[in-house]
């Protein structure tokens, strides 16, 4: 999905979302460490990295659930707070639970009434498809319809910005498409949407922007085709029927990963065209070969371990 607004909003230097050379430290542990970046109008940005990156970190600040213990964090040019109360953020979070002895309904209602730009509480129940389950106990749903109800409650109003912590997590296959076209809706609308995921397709499909953070710094930020790029490797796999010695094969030029499943291999190369050459070199004949760029998810992998191994 692409953004004219938001691309619009980058030339003019309007923005939504500020961190100044942020930190936040947990003991000895360094969660965020030195985040600069700026989110725009109209963008929907997508936050990766793997376990202990600082991705829940990251949120917890801008939503000003925890203090920076260094730089600045602005939304909409104010503090967090004042953002919250003047209704302009909604968040989807996965800590916190929801209020048990009531009915979907009910807590929808509550939701809209505290939000100082409500939307009406049908239209908000259709919004997140649970109008059918709305006279139901909360405490009756399933997870993913439970997902929904903090949905409900992340858009009870006109918020300029919607947080989500891994927003479709127990919702099955028809329930998260229908939950990312509404998310586009709200990214037409000129609404920044930020959203952090394990499910790295969704990222790829719905994101005009990815934000990959690896020790609470960004490591690549841009879109996933530039991801992609960044990652600078391409996939390769083919069939061999003759015998051949794996140990040969992991002497590639310019090989960076190897699996080998009975006579079917799957490499990725930094050089693709020079390591194809080279299976030839061996006295092998490639059958069904093909060549491909990574996908989003093989780039994150490739782009993570490259900085883990430098790192050690």
């Amino acid at each position: 999905m692409t953004s004219t607004t938001a691309n619009t909003a980058k030339t003019t230097g309007t923005t939504v979302v500020s961190f100044e050379n942020v930190t936040k430290s947990y003991g000895a542990v360094r969660a965020v460490d030195g985040l600069s970046l700026e989110l725009y109008p109209g963008e929907t940005v997508a936050l990766l990295g793997p376990n202990g990156a600082g991705k829940s970190s990251t949120l917890d600040l801008l939503l000003g659930l925890r203090p920076a213990d260094t730089g600045s964090v602005t939304v909409f040019g104010g503090t967090p707070g004042q953002a919250i109360a003047a209704g302009r953020v909604g968040a989807m979070l996965q800590s916190g639970g929801l209020m048990e002895e009531v009915t979907v309904r009910e807590l929808v209602t509550l939701g809209c009434a505290l939000h100082p730009r409500a939307h009406p509480v049908e239209e908000v129940l259709t919004r997140a498809g649970i109008t059918a389950i709305a006279d139901r106990k909360v405490n009756k749903l399933s997870g993913g319809q439970e997902q929904r109800v903090r949905f409900a409650l992340a858009t009870a109003g006109a918020n300029d910005l919607i947080v989500l912590d891994e927003p479709t997590t127990g919702m099955d296959v028809t329930a998260r498409q229908s939950f990312w076209a509404t998310m586009r809706e709200q990214a037409d609308q000129g609404r920044t949407v930020l959203f952090a995921t394990h499910y790295l397709e969704e990222a790829d499909a719905i994101a005009d922007r990815v934000i990959v953070l690896h020790r609470g710094r960004i490591l690549a930020d841009g879109s996933a085709a530039e991801i992609k790029a960044k990652a600078g490797a391409r996939k390769v796999s083919f069939d061999l029927t003759e015998p051949f010695e794996e140990e040969r094969l992991r002497e590639l030029p310019f090989l960076t990963r190897l699996d080998v499943h009975g006579s079917t291999v799957k490499l990725q190369s930094r050089d693709a065209d020079a390591t194809v050459h080279a299976v030839y070199g061996l006295g092998l004949y490639p059958r069904n070969l093909e060549v491909a760029g990574l996908g989003l998810e093989q780039a994150f992998i490739a782009l993570t371990e490259a900085e883990e191994a430098t790192a050690s």
